[in-house]
């Protein structure tokens, strides 16, 4: 009898009211796999009904070990909870249970009876809207949240899409789907849903919450600050509301008002770790270090597993962790109930405390186990990224720019560093916007979401790149009018910008057409260095090859193969840096690219470090400090554990 077949005679039993047997049924399928989700929660369930709470705990703490974030592994906890008459721990579980998944009616009826027998009547108020609210909606879209929740994501589509063909201006459908959009990275269409779900109710706090999210992530900045501002006239005295516009302010560079914000934000909720922790993020970005780790400190001591402080200290790389926080790290990881991200910024964080002690086994022990969660998570395939690569060899060719010479927008504006991440660009980008005619920006993901948007919907294949051929002038032009256009809100004033997103190395041929002026500079960096670094950054998003020695190393070596052949097709469009050519000859690397420029030397990009501005990479505050080697052979002391990494360079080492 296959798994399948045993879980669904276990399902059965439990619905009968069979409870031994259905017990027994899980056991057996346990006995092949301990780890199993479906049968620990089942015997749990299964467990308590026969009043085994011991049995029942045992099984609840291998499935949250298993899956901790698993909402329904979290409402059979509280009702463990209760049915041992501990209504003190039931609450917080059933709390945790509607953070994974909110579509579960039973922990949001749990929710509003144990707060109101606790007399906290707004809380109990907004526990039952919510019950409603779940209990409101049509059962296609409950099914939808549930699947959602659980990372059913083909499934979840393929119920939300059939439920909106029937009801095309249902506005959680759209939100769903929406959701469901990002979750899959397709955010033109996300953007597009939800800016029709808000017009359609716009009075929808969620819709607009969700809104905002999905301009952020297109780095849509003024649209998603005006969303934020339209809440907080709403009701300026919103915690939600402010935290909502402080964020929005900094992402735009109004760091005084997103720190006010902040500020009021705590006043009310001074304990609130995640307010402290952006708050910290916003300190570190515009160079305030010390109110940085204090802001970071304070959502710890409120809140000690919350991961993301404790990486945030880890990640102002120049932060060394004191034996008491690495003890308080490690008490926090061994917990079987920690929540996912809590573990995985923790595991880099410890990777860093071990690195900085000389404890290089202990500390690859740690990033490795990191890394491993997240290529858990993602959907990245090497193999994948070498085709893509490929593409572009195939079909950017030297017979495409010669077909649409003269073509494009002219300007000469944009300055695009790029490369691997890690490989040496932030510094490159200090010195340069050190300059008074050029502003350092952000990584912006202008060109990456037009190779996004020219990819199509052609039966799920990519037209992207050879679509490239088939564009006119007006429409090579109009891209790069609307680039130039749509990152101005970056700027400042001066008439160069720089544009530092690492991954546009892989579509140096659309910049070349929509941009043909456009300087380009390719950040490189010593592999081992460059991908071991890679290995030991914990990104936000968006670098998902970085999780795997062999991905990376891969990575490293298609970029390399990819640059000879732009070097082939464009000769002379593009400057290699050579990251240690810079820290052996700064001023001579400095003139090499403001030549390349055509902007005249200022001894100002030598005192880099000086230099008042926002960083907002993982190097933020390295490029605040005098050059140094600090990075330089960082990998060497782990060159026993890094066999994979040498194996997928390949004669590059």
């Amino acid at each position: 009898m296959s798994r399948e077949e045993q879980l669904k005679q276990v399902q059965k039993a439990l619905q009968a009211g069979q409870f031994e047997a259905g017990l027994d049924g899980a056991r057996a399928v346990l006995a092949d796999n301990a780890a199993d989700g479906e049968a620990l929660y089942m015997a749990a369930v299964a467990a308590r009904y026969l009043k085994r709470f011991e049995e029942a705990a045992e099984h609840l703490t291998a499935l949250h070990s298993a899956m901790p974030e698993y909402g329904r592994a979290w409402q059979e906890q509280g009702h463990l909870a209760l049915a041992r008459g501990d209504e003190a721990a039931a609450l917080p579980a059933f709390i945790r249970a509607t953070r994974f998944n909110p579509a579960l009616e039973a922990s949001w009826r749990e929710q509003a009876r144990l707060h109101a027998q606790a007399g906290q009547a707004a809380e109990a108020q907004a526990a039952e809207a919510q019950r409603a609210r779940i209990a409101g909606l049509p059962r296609e879209l409950l099914a939808v949240t549930n699947h959602l929740a659980e990372g059913r994501l083909v499934r979840a589509e393929e119920i939300c899409r059939h439920y909106l063909r029937a009801n095309p201006k249902n506005v959680e459908g759209m939100r769903l789907l929406a959701k469901i959009g990002i979750e899959l990275g397709i955010l033109d269409d996300a953007e597009f849903l939800l800016e029709s779900a808000v017009e359609f109710s716009p009075d929808d706090v969620q819709l607009r919450l969700d809104y905002i999210d999905a301009l952020r992530r297109r780095q849509k900045s003024a649209e998603a600050k005006e969303q934020a501002e339209l809440l907080h006239d709403r009701d300026p005295a919103n915690p939600l509301f402010q935290s909502r516009l402080a964020i929005e302010c900094i992402q735009t560079g109004d760091y005084d008002r997103g720190l006010q914000l902040f500020d009021q934000v705590l006043e009310k909720l001074p304990n609130d770790p995640a307010s402290l922790t952006s708050r910290g993020h916003a300190l570190k970005t515009k160079g305030d270090r010390t109110e940085a780790e204090a802001s970071y400190a304070a959502a710890i001591a409120a809140k000690p597993d919350h991961g993301d402080a404790w990486y945030a200290l880890a990640n102002l790389k120049t932060y060394t962790f004191s034996d008491a926080e690495l003890a308080a790290m490690q008490a926090q990881a061994a917990r079987g109930d920690l929540a996912f991200m809590d573990r995985v910024h923790l595991t880099f964080a410890l990777g860093k405390g071990f690195e900085d002690r000389g404890d290089y086994e202990a500390s690859f022990r740690h990033y490795d186990e990191g890394n491993a969660l997240k290529r858990a998570q993602t959907r990245y395939s090497a193999d994948a990224m070498t085709k893509e690569l490929a593409r572009q060899k195939e079909w950017c060719t030297a017979e495409l720019f010669g077909k649409h010479e003269g073509a494009g927008h002219q300007a000469p504006d944009p300055i695009f560093i790029l490369g691997l991440p890690r490989a040496g660009s932030t510094l490159l980008e200090q010195i340069l916007a050190s300059h008074s005619q050029i502003d350092g920006t952000l990584e912006l993901p202008n060109i990456l979401a037009l190779a996004h948007r020219l990819r199509g919907r052609k039966a799920g294949q990519s037209q992207y790149p050879e679509v490239l051929h088939n564009l006119s002038a007006e429409q090579l032009g109009k891209f790069g009018a609307d680039f130039i256009e749509n990152t101005r809100i970056h700027r400042e004033g001066a008439p160069f910008f720089i544009d530092k997103m690492p991954n546009n190395f892989r579509h140096i041929g659309l910049i070349h057409l929509i941009l043909p002026n456009a300087k380009i500079i390719d950040a490189r960096r010593d592999p081992m260095d460059c991908c071991f670094s890679g290995f030991k950054q914990l990104f936000a998003e968006g670098q998902e090859f970085t999780y795997g020695l062999t991905e990376i190393g891969r990575y490293y070596a298609d970029y390399v193969d990819l640059m000879e052949h732009w070097d082939r097709v464009l000769p002379g469009k593009i400057l290699r840096v050579q990251h240690e050519d810079v820290l052996d000859d700064l001023e001579g690397q400095t003139r090499r690219m403001l030549d390349f420029l055509e902007v005249p030397f200022e001894e100002a990009c030598l005192k880099f470090h000086q230099t008042d501005r926002a960083v907002r990479t993982a190097s933020s505050e390295q490029v605040r400090q005098p050059i140094n080697r600090k990075g330089q052979g960082a990998w060497k002391p782990f060159e026993p554990y890094l066999g994979d990494l040498k194996t997928a360079l390949g004669g590059l080492v």
